[in-house]
């Protein structure tokens, strides 16, 4: 029998005897109220195991995987950890593996403007077409703005054609290429433009302190229909839009845990098979212990605790290659805004926690993870991942916040990393939380 699965199959004798043994490296007792115990070092001696003391002893309904290491190795707790869980968002971990190895951080997304015609310099018209071309997961309200600023210093203030946008565009996560296009033409056009768009504008200009742009209103009004469709053969090439680099993106993707720009990068990389492929054959991690469907972490993926200790040692090293940490990806507890501002929030415990939270709350039974590191007064810092499923999910984000506090105290307490906290230029990526959250597949917060 799987004895993860267990936890609703085993019933009277059989699970008063599991309740009564002390479980410190195998699997959790398969019944609805277990008590783990972790195996924790005594923080003033070396990094080998010592004393046995509890690191959670409230109950807990549900089923758990636990790993934690210290960075040179040394295990600090572990309990079922060959296991399978689904890691829910936690899994956005291995898609920005995959991102950083394939482009690097420095990576920009680029989005094209293309035209079948020419500009009258006389009256400001391009007597043609404006062709759109990218697929920047990123592409928001502010970068529409901008195009239309970009366009205004080629001189050109109306399109007497169509606009064109290639398949795959989109704008403010909307999947429809075609509704993008409208959203796109709109924005466009200082007169058709919402509130929230010029409000995304003047936000983003004035976060990097670019008071000339808001000292002129870019506006470019396209007469044409909007189509969805490849460049004219005779195009010829006006400008090249840049996105933020991939690791401003995905800091913003990971501390909102933004599904839809999780997916689309995702998407650059091959899709959930090259993900997976990948994280398996660069980090020598047994294929039978990692499937993704989902480079978001929607639905079913089914990770081990071994294997995303694996994955989160992999990010980290590829993070150092360019002098960057997890905290320059992820969020900080306490700190940052998203999925980890309301956890570790007590003035001893903020900022010594940095991880990338998961929740599905039906799928698996409710499904949630947190993994990441945490940095303790005695100098170490541990990375951890903890998983859990069958059960409330706001019952498992407090066991996770409780495992994660018992083993910094053992090491004398928790430490805030050196983190300069930085503001976050895309102002939308937690605009599809409310859609999210009516599938029941989101990221909640505590009080709710």
């Amino acid at each position: 029998m799987n004895m993860k699965r267990a936890v609703t199959e085993t019933t009277g004798a059989v699970a008063s005897m599991l309740m009564a043994t002390a479980i410190v490296f195998g699997q959790q007792a398969p019944t609805s109220v277990v008590r783990p115990t972790l195996n924790l070092p005594e923080p003033t001696v070396s990094d080998a195991k010592t004393t046995i003391r509890p690191a959670y002893l409230t109950q807990l309904h549900g089923v758990q995987g636990v790993l934690a290491e210290t960075l040179d190795g040394a295990t600090v707790a572990e309990q079922s950890v060959s296991e399978k869980f689904n890691p829910a968002s936690s899994i956005k971990l291995a898609t920005a593996l995959a991102a950083l190895k394939t482009f690097g951080p420095d990576h920009r997304f680029l989005t094209s403007v293309w035209s079948n015609g020419k500009i009258d310099p006389a009256t400001g018209t391009l007597n043609g077409d404006l062709i759109i071309a990218g697929r920047d997961p990123s592409f928001h309200y502010e970068h529409a703005v901008m195009l239309a600023r970009e366009l205004n210093e080629l001189g050109i203030r109306t399109v007497n054609g169509r606009l064109i946008v290639s398949p795959g565009f989109t704008l403010n996560f909307d999947g429809s290429t075609k509704r993008s296009g409208d959203q796109l033409r709109a924005t466009l056009d200082t007169k058709r433009r919402s509130t929230d768009a010029m409000q995304a504008w003047t936000d983003e200009r004035t976060l990097v302190k670019d008071a000339a742009s808001l000292r002129t209103v870019p506006s470019v009004v396209v007469l044409g229909e909007v189509q969805v469709g490849a460049a004219p053969p005779a195009a010829s090439a006006l400008l090249t839009h840049k996105s933020s680099k991939l690791v401003d993106i995905l800091k913003a993707v990971l501390c909102y845990s933004n599904n839809f720009m999780a997916e689309r990068i995702g998407e650059t990389v091959g899709g959930p098979q090259a993900v997976r492929n990948l994280v398996v054959q660069r980090l020598n991690i047994n294929p039978d212990e990692v499937f993704i469907s989902s480079t978001a972490g929607l639905g079913t993926n089914h990770v081990t605790p071994r294997a995303m200790m694996k994955i989160l040692r992999g990010l980290t090293e590829e993070l150092k290659q360019d002098r960057l940490s997890l905290f320059d990806i992820l969020p900080v507890a306490g700190i940052d805004p998203g999925t980890l501002e309301d956890r570790f929030t007590t003035d001893v415990a903020r900022g010594s926690v940095v991880a990338k939270t998961g929740t599905l709350a039906r799928t698996d039974g409710g499904s949630s993870s947190l993994v990441g590191e945490m940095k303790t007064k005695s100098g170490r810092v541990v990375l951890f991942v903890i998983f859990n499923e069958h059960g409330s999910v706001l019952r498992f984000r407090q066991n996770q916040d409780d495992i994660v506090t018992a083993i910094q105290n053992s090491f004398g307490g928790p430490a805030p990393f050196a983190y300069r906290p930085v503001a976050l230029a895309m102002r939308l990526a937690d605009s599809d939380y409310a859609a999210a959250k009516s599938r029941g597949e989101y990221e909640p917060r505590n009080q709710q």
